[in-house]
């Protein structure tokens, strides 16, 4: 079952390579981490954000689908033609 859940994320993160992301990652000690960039690639088992350079140190940063899963990182995807601007919200139910 989990299998499944992992490749539904990666599905519906396929669909999403080379558009504008925010990520919210977990820290660790209660601190929460967020991040801008473009979904660059996806993997069988990660996905490549390309980060914004002028915000960030690191160029390029990966996480799994389980990080998506255990929420360990939440994916907000952006769409500038939207009003709200947000196209899709990665979570688990």
């Amino acid at each position: 079952m989990a299998k499944n859940t992992l490749l539904e994320i990666k599905r519906s993160l396929d669909a999403h390579v080379g558009q504008k992301i925010l990520l919210r990652a977990n820290g660790g000690r209660r601190k929460t981490v967020e991040r801008t960039g473009v979904l660059e690639e996806t993997y069988p088992s990660v996905f490549i954000v390309k980060l914004d350079q002028e915000q960030q140190t690191f160029k390029r940063v990966s996480y799994s689908y389980a990080d998506i899963l255990t929420e360990s990182v939440e994916v907000t995807v952006y769409d500038p033609d939207s009003r709200a601007g947000v196209v899709e919200y990665f979570e688990t139910p």
